[in-house]
């Protein structure tokens, strides 16, 4: 089942794609210096399979790309950041 993640701008969301359906997205808020995650949902037919974390994981390193800092509103993407500490120079404002 081929995975892939993208940025859809549009819809200030991450999305997660199996087989070129949408099975999970990560909502945020793009602010000048910071992104805020808002909520993370997978479609409850994929749940159980570790999309959440490698939505987040994405998000995250996209985050760090750009140079912006991450405010998680959306508990599993604080969770994520609290169980990965390799995030943690992430969280600001």
């Amino acid at each position: 089942m081929p995975i892939e993640i993208v940025d859809n701008s549009t819809e200030s969301r991450f999305e997660i794609l199996v087989d070129g359906r949408v099975a999970g997205f990560a909502d945020y808020k793009l602010l000048p210096t910071k992104i805020v995650f808002t909520h993370t949902e997978v479609q409850p037919e994929f749940e159980g399979q570790g999309l959440a974390g490698k939505l987040v994981k994405h998000a995250l390193d996209a985050s760090r790309d750009t140079g912006l800092k991450v405010s998680p509103v959306c508990p599993y993407v604080k969770r994520y950041i609290e169980r990965h500490p390799e995030y943690q120079d992430l969280l600001g404002g």
